[in-house]
C-alpha cells in the first residue's frame, strides 16, 4: 500500500469532501431514491435510475476518498527548509523563450490544481524540478514540446 504524500491544507480538503458526501449528499441521494420509488414502477421511472446512479458515482467517490486519507502521509510544509527543491516546495520560474513568471507550488496528487499554482508530484514539471537548486536551468517536455525555465526562487509556505 503506497503512502501518498500531501499538505495539510491537501489533507483538509479531503476530508471536507468526504464529510460533505457522507452528511449531506448520501441522505439527499437516499431521499430522491425513496421519492422516486413512491411514484410506482421502477422499470420506467428515469427519476429513480437517476438518483441510484447518483448514489452510486457518491458511494465510489466516498470510497476513493477513504482509500486517499488512509493512505494519506501529511508533510508539513511550513518545517521543511533548504534551497534543493522538494515536496512542499514553492518555485518561480521563469519562461526563457518569453520572460514569463510562474510559481509551482510542488504538492500531492489528490491536490494538485494548476489554475491554483499547485502541480503533482508526479507531474513532468515537477519532476524535472525535484533536486534543483535557485539558478538552476530546467528543461521540461510538455505536450506542447519541450520548454526552458530558470529557477529564480524557492520558497517554504
Amino acid at each position: 500500500m503506497d503512502k501518498i504524500p500531501m499538505t495539510e491544507a491537501g489533507y483538509a480538503a479531503l476530508e471536507q469532501e468526504l464529510k460533505h458526501r457522507q452528511q449531506v449528499e448520501r441522505p439527499r441521494i437516499i431521499q430522491q431514491i425513496t421519492e422516486a420509488r413512491s411514484h410506482g414502477d421502477l422499470s420506467e421511472n428515469a427519476e429513480y435510475h437517476a438518483a441510484k446512479e447518483a448514489q452510486s458515482h457518491n458511494e465510489g467517490r466516498i470510497a476513493e476518498l477513504e482509500d486517499k486519507l488512509a493512505r494519506a502521509e501529511v508533510i508539513d510544509v511550513s518545517k521543511l527548509s533548504g534551497d534543493v527543491i522538494k515536496f512542499g516546495a514553492t518555485v518561480t520560474l521563469i519562461d526563457e523563450d518569453t520572460e514569463e513568471k510562474k510559481v509551482w507550488q510542488i504538492v500531492g496528487e489528490p491536490e494538485a490544481d494548476a489554475k491554483k499554482g499547485r502541480i503533482s508530484i508526479t507531474s513532468p514539471m515537477a519532476r524535472a524540478l525535484i533536486g534543483k537548486k535557485k539558478g538552476a536551468q530546467v528543461e521540461v517536455v510538455t505536450p506542447n514540446g519541450a520548454k526552458a525555465y530558470e529557477v529564480v526562487k524557492v520558497e517554504w509556505r
